[in-house]
């Protein structure tokens, strides 16, 4: 072979980098003119014609607003064509995650985070859009019509979720991302930023989310995808070099465009052809590099395997966080390969987190049970794929002290099970649990075994009653944290509301959303009973006067948040004389349109 030969192969990878880069840090204008090809010797290449889709359904979540058994404000309404955009406003049609702003990292409920985190790592939220036709994009376009600005990264994959059997190798690409932004208007917008392109088409598209500088629930109505069958050709002397040899994840704009960079590149694409152990390599070093107490592959989802997890494994034997959310979809971590890794690394766990892990099945559970005998505590939180009686293993792991079945199809036999064994448990959230059919009976158990429980989320639990209230309330007197949000069968012409704020003084958050029918008294006898209150949410109701937050406020000097969201007594006159004499705390209002 010719001497030159490399360094000619050199000269082309450095040159498709700049075009890349060039892509990448490319205007608006300049993006949507790409459709054209670039000329070389002389002649041009023929033009694609540009296919503009909207998604044709909604494939994935981590959480929503709504009901599991309705449309108002879940994800769903993500497909199809807009339903109130261009139109500004809290509207039922849109889609919209569960949190906004800090108040839930302020919480009783509010867990430790993972140290360690890369510092490009801000998902909190996601959702998946599938659209008709797999194509080259050229760009994304996001209708928000309220509180924009939450989207900070948006992800291609190469798989098409159509066909049956998935590739041999599932890929994730980044079109776009950046750290959180605060939007300073509510006001609904277009966001389309400029993407970069990509070497599969695609059908598949990832926005995720981050709330955490929001004033509110950001909320939105559609996602259109622009893109092109034929992959744009930039120049027929870079044509020669595959797009799968150089590393996608590595950004031009920390090494430049320099011959260390192409060292850099040349390498990790020789390595990665001559090992056969996933995607480890592609792990950052501080993932490979040592032994571990705490580790988060989290932000390394779409890298996570099979293979990865049994590399890992010599390095996680003395673990106890883990940090496993959102990871394995699409068949990347098998049963048998969680298994494998967990009988290794179990013993000493005390922490898992498995949000959104769709691998999961029943086996998993069982595993989980026998492996970890320390677990304290447990994230399932949206694993809505698990079948109903793998939550029965749960009730093994005695010690557990936190439990988060959000969004899981956990019945009440299994539930009844847990709690009778499980009396260590201290947090625990069943927010959206739609297979539990008498609340009021997972309520009386909790007040008879789960005398340490400090937190309890039951939003939108359809079922529980005053008597409900009572046996918990009795029985649950160290509780800080309760969230009947969405409660419709709680009424507080029965006193369930009094009782709470007799029997629970260590109240910190309370949130009785949507309840209509809360009323002064009901304010009052916070005001006079849980003094330490710190968040209340009563969105909705008719019946509360500006006089008794007045009172509420003047008690409780440790409130930071309060949502009177479409409280028709309290306007925006009250907000901002209440704002003027408490400027401590944050009070919402959002009005009906």
């Amino acid at each position: 072979m010719s001497p030159a030969f490399p360094m000619l192969t050199v000269l082309s990878m450095f040159y498709y980098i700049c075009l890349r880069r060039r892509a990448r840090t490319a205007t608006r204008g300049e993006m949507m003119n790409s459709r054209r090809a670039i000329e070389s010797n002389n002649r041009a290449l023929p033009i694609n014609v540009e296919i503009v889709q909207y998604a044709k359904e909604v494939l994935d979540f981590s959480s929503h607003y709504g009901s599991e058994n309705s449309m108002s404000y879940t994800m769903w309404n993500l497909a199809g064509i807009p339903n109130v955009y261009p139109s500004s406003g809290d509207f039922t049609q849109t889609a919209v995650f569960r949190t906004y702003g800090t108040w839930w990292e302020e919480c009783p409920s509010a867990r430790l985070p993972f140290k360690r985190i890369p510092p490009n790592f801000h998902s909190q939220d996601y959702v998946e859009l599938v659209f008709e036709e797999p194509v080259y994009p050229t760009a994304v376009h996001v209708l928000e019509t309220y509180h924009p600005g939450a989207v900070i990264r948006i992800l291609a994959c190469s798989a098409n979720p159509y066909f049956q059997n998935p590739p041999a190798e599932v890929r994730w690409e980044v079109l776009w991302s950046d750290a959180p932004v605060r939007v300073n208007s509510p006001q609904a917008r277009q966001f389309t930023p400029c993407i970069k392109q990509i070497n599969f088409p695609t059908n598949l598209i990832r926005l995720e989310i981050n709330s955490s500088l929001l004033d509110y629930y950001t909320e939105f109505d559609a996602v259109v995808l622009h893109g092109v069958r034929e992959r744009p050709v930039l120049s027929l002397k870079t044509s020669m070099i595959a797009m799968d040899d150089l590393d996608e994840d590595e950004d031009e704009e920390k090494y430049g465009c320099g011959m260390d960079s192409l060292n850099k590149q040349f390498s990790a694409a020789a390595l990665r052809e001559w090992t056969t152990n996933g995607y480890f390599d592609k792990l950052p070093y501080e993932v490979r590099g040592r032994s571990y107490i705490h580790l988060s592959l989290q932000p390394y989802w779409s890298r996570i395997n099979d293979a990865s997890l049994e590399y890992l494994q010599p390095r996680c034997t003395l673990v106890q966080w883990l940090n496993l959310s959102w990871t394995g979809n699409r068949e990347a971590i098998s049963v048998s390969g969680f298994s494998r890794f967990l009988k290794v690394c179990g013993s000493e766990l005390v922490r898992l987190e498995l949000a959104c892990g769709h691998f999961l099945n029943e086996t998993c559970l069982e595993v989980i049970a026998e492996t970890c005998p320390n677990l304290q505590e447990l994230n399932l939180s949206s694993c809505d794929k698990l079948p109903p009686q793998a939550f029965n293993h749960i009730a093994k792991v005695c010690g557990l002290k936190r439990l988060i079945l959000y969004r899981t199809k956990v019945e009440q036999t299994a539930l009844l099970s847990i709690l009778n064994f499980c009396s260590e448990l201290q947090y625990l959230s069943l927010g959206s649990c739609v297979m539990i059919e008498d609340y009021d009976l997972i309520a009386s158990v909790m007040g008879a075994k789960c005398k340490k429980l400090r937190s309890l989320d039951l939003w939108r639990c359809k079922n529980i009653t005053e008597h409900g209230i009572a046996e918990l309330a009795s029985g649950c007197q160290l509780l800080e944290e309760l969230d009947l949000g969405w409660c419709p069968t709680l009424q507080s012409s029965t006193g369930c509301f009094t009782k709470l704020a007799r029997k629970l003084p260590n109240l910190q958050k309370l949130f009785l959303t949507a309840n209509r029918s809360v009323c002064d008294t009901d304010i009052e006898e916070l005001a006079a009973n849980c003094t330490r209150l710190r968040q209340l949410d009563i969105l909705g109701t008719r019946m509360v006067s500006p006089a008794s937050l007045r009172k509420l406020l003047e008690s409780c000097k440790d409130l930071s948040l309060l949502d009177v969201s479409f409280c028709s007594q309290i306007d925006n006159r009250v907000v901002l004389e209440l704002n003027a004499s408490f400027p401590n705390v944050f009070i919402k209002k959002s009005f009906t349109q």
